[in-house]
């Protein structure tokens, strides 16, 4: 069993940045796939960016060059750095696992106004 709790959310303007961190309730060390969904009214939840215990991200085409996911298995944290943010960023931002089943966090609101 494992717990997700992300913090960092908030309300930028187009261009900021922000920086979400999702604490762990056990050790990240063992847990193969850590990373970020994210969940826009009236869409799908859709995969932001992810990481295996070896250090290799995966992003969605639309946050390259912009986002930047990194583990800190001292820490227990995940962490979703955004840069240059755009409205259509403007979700609610969740934690995911995979340790044998899938994990949530309860999820952080993004909202990036024009």
């Amino acid at each position: 069993q494992v717990q997700l709790v992300e913090s960092g959310g908030g309300l930028v303007q187009a261009g900021s940045s922000l920086r979400l961190s999702c604490a762990a309730s056990r050790s990240i060390f063992s847990i193969n796939l850590m990373g970020w969904y994210r969940q826009a009214p009236g869409q799908q939840r859709e995969l932001v960016a992810v990481m295996s215990s070896g250090g290799s991200p995966n992003y969605a085409d639309s946050v390259k060059g912009r986002f930047t996911v990194s583990r800190d298995n001292a820490k227990n944290t995940v962490d979703l750095q955004m840069n240059s943010l755009k409205p259509e960023d403007t979700a609610v931002y969740y934690c995911y696992a995979y340790y044998g089943r899938t994990y949530w966090g309860q999820g952080t609101q993004v909202t990036v106004s024009s």
